[in-house]
């Protein structure tokens, strides 16, 4: 059985991915994908994770055109959600796509020099 916070981090997912989709009139925002939506159990916050293409700097200005829209955000969430009190929000830069593109590298960087170690066995 699914609890009520998950329904409402799906919920949170869709809305903002949504929003995101159609634009926000913020220049400081990137190609910015919602990655997981987390909401507490109480239904009080909800952190918000998100990835963006690009280096440090789009993820920093990324994440203050997120913060800045948050009202608006939230004023959107409060019609699909049917919900008393909407959840705070919070935006966290996903880093766990940047952990897995680090693994990817590394197991490349191994699978190539395998391969070279491979050829000499096979005499």
């Amino acid at each position: 059985m699914h609890k009520r916070s998950d329904k409402v981090a799906e919920t949170i997912h869709e809305t903002v991915s949504s929003i995101l989709a159609r634009g926000l009139n913020d220049p400081r925002i990137g190609f910015v994908t919602i990655s997981a939506v987390e909401v507490t159990d109480d239904l009080h916050l909800a952190r918000i994770f998100f990835t963006v293409i690009g280096d440090a700097d789009a993820k920093k200005n990324s994440e203050a055109g997120l913060n800045s829209a948050k009202g608006y955000i939230r004023k959107e969430l409060g019609r699909v959600l049917t919900m008393r009190h909407i959840p705070e929000i919070i935006f966290k830069y996903d880093h766990s796509q940047d952990y897995g593109s680090r693994i990817d590298s590394i197991l490349r960087e191994i699978g190539t020099g395998h391969d070279g170690d491979d050829s000499k066995h096979s005499k």
